[in-house]
Order: C-alpha cells, then structure tokens, then sequence
C-alpha cells in the first residue's frame, strides 16, 4: 500500500515542480496510474494501487508543467524508479500511428526462398559444426506458411551436423508462439513437457507452452552439443527461448547477459489525450526456476564479450568432441593401474557409465571437465589421490652450498628437549631418498644428534603432507636396533603386479635410536601420505604410542599418466600396502592410540612422559 500510495504521490507531485504555460488535470495522472494498475504484467508489484488512485482522484490541484514532453518524461523517471522496471516508459506523442505488423503476403517460391535466405543465415564450419543465425523468431502462423521451404533450404542441412551453434547475438524480435517450435526441435517428443507459462495481465490469464510431440522434419535430438550466442542486444522471445534450453540442460549460453526484455509490450493510449504508457502487459515464468529472464536478462553459462562469442562456442564444440575419448581413456588407465584392482575395475565402469547418461556432455572448458572428473573420481573411488593432475615438469635439482643446505635443513625441522630429557622432533614433509642420502651427515650432525640422545622421544607428524616414500624404510630403521633386519611393509605394486618387502637398512648415517626407548608420535586429520606410512609401520610393530587425530586415509604417491593424446592427465596411485592382515590405511586412515584433539596432542604425549618418567623416581 504505502508504495503505491508512493507512486501515486510521486506522479502528483512532480508536476508541481514547473510555472504555468499549460495546465493538465488530476484526472491525467489518475488515467495514467489506472492504466499501469490495469496492465502491467507484475500487479503484486502494485498492492494498494486502488486505494491510492481513489486518494488520488479527490486531489483538484492543477498540475502547472512548462510542457507535455517534459512532463512525460519525469513522470516516466519516477514511475521505473517506484516500480524498479525500466521497461515502463510515460511518452506524449501527439503524432502517434499504431503499427500494426503486416500479415505475410502470399508469396511465389521464389521470393520466399530469397526471405528465407536473408533473414536466415546458414553456415557449416570446420569439424562439421553448424551455425544457424536467426533474427527473428517465427510464430506459428508464418512457420506454418513456410516450414517446408525452412525445412529444405536450411533445417534439412543443420541435421546431419555434429553439433549446432544458434546465434540469437542480434535477435531482438519474435513471436511467442514460436517457442515451442524451437524448443521442441532440440528436446525428445516423449513425454511432453511444460517448458514455460505465459502471464496475460490485461485478461489475468496464464498461457502454458508445452513441447510439441510432433514437429514437420526430424528432430536434432538431445545428444549433440547445442551452443546460443548471445549479446546484450538478445531480446524479448530470443531471450525466453534461450532460457528454457538452459534451464533444460540442453544448451550451453555462450556470450553477454540478454537485454533483459519482455515477451510482449504495448503501448497504451491514455485517455483522449496524447500521452501514452508503454510497459509489459505479459510476462514469463519458468516452470523450472519459477523465476523469469525479464528485467535482468539471461546470464551466459560462459561470459565473453559478443565479439569473442563465436571462436569460444567453436573451442567448446571441438572440446566436447574429445570428452567421449578422454572419459575412455581414463577409466582404462584407472582400470589397469589403481593400486587396488576390485576398486579400478569398479570406478572404471561408473565413469564409462556417467559418460553414456550425458553427465559429461556440458562441459565447457579443459578446466571444467578436470574439475568435473575429479570430483567424480573421488565420489566413485572414495580416493581423494585419484584426480586429475597438472603435467609440470619438475624443476632442476638446485646447486646448493653446504650453508645453504644447513640453513634448509633449520627451517624443515624442528627439535627441542623437555624436562625429564625428552626429545622433540617436528618435520613437514618427507624428502626422496637419494636426495636425503646426499645430505644425511648435515642433517645427522644439526638434527639427529640434538635428540638422538634422549631418553624419550615425540615425533610431530601433526602438519605432515607426505611426500616420497622412498626414505620411509630409512627413517623407520633408526627407530630399530642392528643387529636383525626387520620386514617393515610389504607394497603392491598394481602396474606391474609385484610385491615388494620394505626393511629395515643394516647400516645408517650417525647413531640409531634403538628398539628400546619410548616413542609417541603426534597425528592429525591433515597427517597424510608418506607419514602415514611410517606412522602405520611403527603402530603395526607396536614401536610407538600415536597420540592425536585419524589420520587422512591418503595414499602411497601417486604417478601421472597422460589420458591418450590429448592435455589431460591422471594422478593414479599405484601402489597399496600389505592388506593380507586386513586393510591398511589407505582410504581410511590411522586410528591412534589416544584420541584427542590436534592442538592438545603435545601436551597430551609431554603429560604420558612426564608421568612415565615420574614413577620411575
């Protein structure tokens, strides 16, 4: 109510603004809101419109405006500004002839033929993709006039395509009947389906469009990719057709935001007077969104400037052409190579399956359909590892001083000695073992040695990502004694079928810690990889307490395969430990001994030392 009573005020009271040079009654605005009240195609927009018209109406203060043009033109300021629609426009016209559109003619072949061909353009590019731009949407009764010109000239060449680019960059004009046609042409015939609702103001009717069973021609079916290109100048009908190919999943918007327009605007005398209110007297509401295009346009799947809109359309087009072999590729490669056969085999068939549903057919960029295939991966794997992965290349080994190593080394590790001589050692990351081999003295002599003599120790895996795994058995042996080798793990290894036997290494760089004294090391929910590897080896052999979270239930690292030919490359662990005790860790992670949160896990472990050591006094 207040709003309306707002808006009524409003067109009062901005004629009240000019000096005398000619003089227009209440009665003019009072017209003017009756015929928005009457028409305008959103009336909850104007709840309490009536009452404010009445109110209105008893005002007998002339409106004193310098002229009528002026006047139209701040009235029509205030009303967009009160109803927030920029579509409704006040003109004063004195020179107005409605236009009524011309009825086509009956026309010989020959001239509708060269109708056709300039209000249609046709194209087949390269890769046998078509294109198809088209101006202005047909309504029944002209399509029913020509379709079998339209059929033999232009759809009867678009079917055979590949795929099929609709340019609607410069429609601005349409009928609505004439969306069903075109909708109903790129969707199946079974089962019909509401594709939109048409509100009538004036009659307070809705109109609702349904997909046609049967259409003149075949159907370009739902498989083969469909592209509409779009600008800011897409408008009206061209607007409604492309979102309801959108919000049917059936085609990819590639280009501007639409203009944002109106299935139908009239223009509406007012009065006997030469003014006259412009606005949509009918809208439409999607079934799908319950929302409509108008006002705020259409908003692209993909956003580019108008201009770049066909060379993108063109790039996604060629990229959806791969996917069916890239899927394949994939699903082989997972099928051969994931560390745990069963679990390969099984995400190979509901990959290849996704595939065949269409669950890959809107992608629209090489990053798109990565994120996609990852996020599938690990939903049918339950494998965070199993992902795509970038193809960069490693970086050359770096030329480091022994300074340089020593200050590196400070940095990666963390050492410390409590009370009651318990050690502390806090590392991030496993390092390869050739590199750690060439470095062992440095690390020994400003790490190792700061601890190794301890009476206890913590180890602080809270932070640890992984790594390399391959200087695990390394790590592993300081915490054994010389004198028997010892099978820390035996490893699977899928491509090429072999189990391996990790164990401990006879001979070590600097002192070992032993078997003997006590160990505790601290895990977290973002302890994963190569650590837990140690931390599953030295919990499986009873060598230490774990104190603090599960672990991330990761992998052993995972190699990359590139899918085919193509850009596209798999991260695919290989590798899986001993599971013929049970399973391992991989996928579900590492109970520890003693769950407590992460950031008490220090304090925790220090308490079961301190208290260790206490009693022994």
């Amino acid at each position: 109510m207040a709003k309306a009573l707002f808006l009524v005020a409003s067109l009062l009271a901005l004629g009240n603004v000019f000096f005398i040079h000619a003089a227009f009654p209440p009665s003019l605005i009072v017209d003017m809101a009756k015929t928005v009240m009457d028409n305008y195609c959103s009336p909850e927009k104007l709840v309490g419109m009536k009452e404010a018209i009445e109110a209105a109406g008893s005002n007998t203060e002339v409106l004193n405006i310098p002229d009528a043009e002026s006047l139209a033109k701040v009235l029509s300021s205030g009303v967009q500004t009160t109803v927030s629609d920029p579509r409704l426009q006040i003109s004063y016209e004195p020179h107005y002839v409605s236009v009524v559109p011309p009825k086509m003619p009956p026309l010989p072949p020959e001239q509708l033929i060269a109708v056709l061909q300039t209000s249609i353009k046709l194209d087949i590019l390269e890769g046998n993709i078509g294109y198809m731009r088209i101006d202005h949407i047909l309504g029944e009764e002209v399509a029913d006039k020509v379709g079998p010109l339209l059929l033999d000239l232009v759809w009867n060449k678009i079917l055979p395509t590949s795929a099929l680019i609709f340019d609607l960059r410069y429609t601005g004009s349409g009928d609505v009947s004439g969306i069903p046609y075109i909708v109903s042409y790129f969707i199946e015939a079974e089962p019909v389906i509401h594709i939109d609702s048409i509100y009538d103001r004036p009659s307070n009717t809705t109109t609702k469009l349904f997909s046609m069973s049967t259409l003149l021609g075949e159907r370009y079916g739902i498989a083969k990719p469909l592209i509409i290109l779009t600008s800011k100048n897409t408008k009206g009908i061209a607007e409604d057709v492309a979102y309801c190919l959108k919000n049917l999943k059936r085609a990819t918007i590639v280009g501007e935001k639409t203009a944002g327009g109106s299935v139908k605007v009239d223009k509406i005398k007012v009065g006997d007077t030469d003014f006259y209110v412009t606005l949509p007297t009918a809208k439409s509401v999607n079934p799908i969104t319950g929302s409509s295009w108008e006002v705020t346009g259409v908003t692209p799947d993909v956003e580019v400037i108008a201009e770049d809109a066909l060379a993108t359309a063109i790039k996604i087009v060629n990229l959806r052409a791969q996917v069916p072999a890239i899927i394949e590729g994939s699903a082989t490669l997972i099928a051969d190579n994931y560390a745990f056969e069963d679990i390969g085999a099984n995400v190979a068939e509901k990959l290849k399956e996704l595939q065949a549903k269409g669950e890959y057919s809107m992608v629209v960029s090489k990053s798109n359909l990565e994120a996609k295939l990852s996020a599938d991966l690990k939903t049918l794997s339950g494998d965070k590892s199993l992902k795509t992965a970038s193809n960069t290349p490693a970086l050359p080994p770096m030329d480091y001083s022994p300074e340089m190593f020593i200050e590196l080394i400070k940095v990666s590790f963390h050492t410390d000695v409590f009370e009651n001589n318990i050690g502390y050692l806090r590392f991030d990351m496993f390092g390869d073992f050739e590199e750690v081999k060439a470095i062992a003295q440095i690390i020994v002599e400003h790490v190792w040695n700061k601890v190794v003599g301890t009476d206890a120790m913590i180890i602080d895996l809270r932070n640890n990502l992984g790594g390399p795994t391959t200087a695990i058995a390394g790590f592993c042996s300081y915490f054994f004694d010389a004198d028997k080798q010892i099978v820390l793990d035996k490893l699977y290894d899928r491509p090429s079928g072999t189990t391996t036997e990790l164990l401990t290494l006879p001979e070590l760089t600097g002192t070992r810690y032993g078997s003997k004294k006590s160990l505790i090391i601290l895990t977290s929910g973002a302890t994963a990889g190569a650590a837990e590897e140690f931390v599953y080896i030295m919990k499986k052999l009873g060598r230490a307490m774990i104190v603090g979270e599960t672990t991330a239930g990761s992998s052993h690292p995972p190699k990359t395969f590139q899918v085919g030919e193509t850009e596209v490359f798999l991260s695919i662990p290989t590798i899986h430990s001993d599971t013929a005790a049970g399973p391992a860790w991989e996928g579900a992670g590492i109970a520890p001994h003693i769950p407590v949160p992460a950031d008490a896990a220090l304090e925790t472990a220090k308490g079961i030392f301190n208290k260790h050591f206490a009693g022994q006094k």
